[in-house]
């Protein structure tokens, strides 16, 4: 049986301006994503994420390429979109009115005003007790809470959110955090998630792409992708022969009397191995699992998120 993907881009590319001017923020982008998970979508400032996500609520088009929501192209369907709950560039509120006043606007707008849903939802984005403020008094944070609760008036299968816990303090990005996860571990929907605090990334996604350049440069379950790779940490003498030994098979890094490879754990006897057999003296081995940032880094060429 062939699987519906929640979210499949199919060799997508965007263009904008022309002749000389023009500059490729997509190229021929491909992605499947299963329903009922937490996809983080990762890249540095200008790499395409903004874009790609535009593309995939029909904001902008394509130059080439299709996008799939739930197996039905994007283009042209309005009943689609209904699906999709969206939280993009920050939220945008009516700010002399009240929270609660703001979602019944946008709720009885979509035809699907509830009362009980509406404070359901300020209850779970904590939100419950501001929700009778007017927004003009509210922080950035809640204002990202109030854009949470927005999101998923309708009740979406998919949603997007792009930088969701900005202007958030701590407490406040946990909160979202156990929210995020909560959506899709009790009910059910799949969450379209792009922010630049990898850690948080680390912690809430089930799989991850990274883009760079407008390219997809990695892609995978980010415990196996996590796994796959270590930071190998050697104190060794003489420094300088460990190195070339091993530069030709693993990236290197030295530091005094020590050494870094990235590379698998199954690598580590080979490594030992090799610099044994060279008469490299070895004081410590440790072996260290890699960080999302430190993968990051490796896929962006060591371009921040």
């Amino acid at each position: 049986m062939t699987q519906t993907y929640a979210i499949q881009l199919e060799n997508v590319s965007k263009t904008f301006g022309r002749r000389r001017k023009r500059v490729e923020a997509v190229r021929q982008l491909s992605l499947e994503i299963a329903p009922g998970q937490v996809f983080g979508f990762l890249g540095p400032n200008g790499a395409g994420k903004s874009t790609t996500i535009r593309m995939m609520m029909d904001l902008v088009r394509p130059s080439a390429g299709e996008i799939l929501l739930y197996g039905t192209p994007v283009k042209n369907s309005s009943a689609l979109l209904q699906k999709v709950g969206a939280l993009v560039e920050g939220a945008a509120f009516y700010d002399f009115l009240t929270g609660r006043k703001n979602l019944e606007i946008l709720a009885r707008t979509r035809g699907c005003y509830d009362a009980d849903r509406v404070q359901t939802l300020l209850v779970q984005v904590g939100m419950a007790d501001r929700a009778d403020r007017k927004v003009q008094g509210y922080s950035t944070g809640m204002k990202q809470r109030l854009g949470l609760a927005a999101a998923l008036l309708h009740n979406p299968d998919l949603v997007i959110l792009d930088e969701p816990t900005n202007g958030l303090d701590p407490a406040g990005i946990q909160d979202v955090r156990i929210f995020i996860r909560d959506l899709v571990e009790k009910q059910g929907k799949t969450v379209f998630l792009s922010s630049h605090l990898l850690s948080e990334v680390e912690q809430i996604c089930d799989e991850v792409g990274i883009i760079s350049n407008g390219r997809l440069v990695q892609t995978g379950n980010v415990a196996e992708l996590l796994a796959t790779q270590a930071i190998v940490r050697l104190e060794v003498t003489p420094l300088e022969r460990a190195m070339g030994l091993l530069l030709p098979n693993w990236p290197v890094v030295g530091n005094g009397r020590w050494l870094d490879v990235q590379a698998t754990r199954e690598a580590v006897p080979e490594i030992v191995q090799q610099l044994v057999a060279a008469e490299v003296q070895i004081f410590q081995v440790m072996v260290q699992q890699q960080s999302l940032e430190a993968l990051f880094m490796a896929a962006t060429g060591g371009t921040n998120a």
